[in-house]
């Protein structure tokens, strides 16, 4: 089959939520509403396993109404699932794989053994720029094999949340130097941006206030960076907390995102929420 007459399935897939849209190709293609299922999950089971039976639930039905044999999936994963470290500009690495092997110390460095049971991926391949380097569980990973196989599906990609929003709104930022941000219920994650490297990154569990919270990190960061403006620029997606309440008197000036050229991918979580799985936003 033709990659260009495969359907695609793109999915947001987080801690007490699934979001689903469906690309139908063809000589006309067309995109389907999304299905959004919001559950509850237990704090004594891995965070991923309630969220996995929802999706399988998910395109069960789908695959009901129409085949999905041969369908690519791609998943958008919460920041929730993943690990991240910065991998600063290496000019005496010369290709992909020491880059790699480079990336994988940085981790081991990081988060030590448990790195062993990881599935660990790099952003690109440009040591001269730095790189970022993103980590899953290595069980996580191979129920999403399992899935797509018992479905007869492709498993096209599995992408962090943060890179791919970030990948989403880049070429909009003219800032020499920024903080983006995404907010998700109970956590946050942000990366500085700087003279075209990622110069740090901090994904933390959000246990207080988000606006506490988020002032306090970004403090922290920019003192860990070694260099502050007098006004940083934050670039904020928070879509499941639309009521913010920030300061603009603190030394930093937040943009809310989505901009009104570069919207929100539809299968990304939105201000509205369906509540059952039948439901559409």
């Amino acid at each position: 089959m033709s990659l260009l007459w495969r359907d695609r399935i793109q999915v947001f897939f987080a801690p007490g939520r699934v979001d689903m849209v469906r690309t139908f190709r063809g000589t006309k293609s067309r995109q389907s509403p999304r299905i959004s299922q919001v559950h509850g999950y237990l704090q004594d089971t891995a965070m991923w396993k309630r969220s996995l039976q929802q999706l399988e639930q998910m395109i069960e039905k789908e695959n009901m109404a129409s085949s999905l044999k041969g369908a690519e999936l791609i998943i958008t994963l919460s920041n929730h699932f993943i690990r991240y470290v910065v991998v600063s500009p290496q000019q005496e690495i010369t290709g992909p794989a020491e880059l790699f092997a480079y990336a994988n110390f940085r981790m081991r460095e990081v988060y030590g053994e448990r790195v062993d049971d990881w599935i660990v991926s790099i952003s690109d391949e440009d040591p001269y720029q730095g790189t970022l380097c993103a980590a899953i569980t290595r069980d996580l990973y191979s129920e999403f094999e399992a899935l797509v196989s018992r479905h007869r599906m492709k498993l096209r990609r599995i992408e962090p949340y943060l890179t791919t929003a970030f990948d989403q709104w880049c070429q909009s930022f003219n800032d020499k130097r920024f903080w983006f941000v995404v907010i998700e219920p109970e956590r946050l994650c942000m990366i500085l941006f700087s003279n075209s490297e990622w110069k740090g990154i901090r994904n933390q569990r959000v246990v207080h206030s988000i606006e506490t919270e988020l002032l306090a990190a970004l403090e922290q960061e920019a003192i860990n960076s070694g260099y502050r403006e007098p006004i940083e620029q934050v670039y904020l997606l928070a879509p499941e907390n639309p009521d913010l309440n920030l300061p603009t008197d603190k030394g930093w000036q937040f943009a809310c995102l989505p901009t009104e050229k570069i919207p929100v991918p539809l299968h990304f979580p939105s201000f509205s929420v369906a509540d059952s799985e039948a439901g559409h936003a």
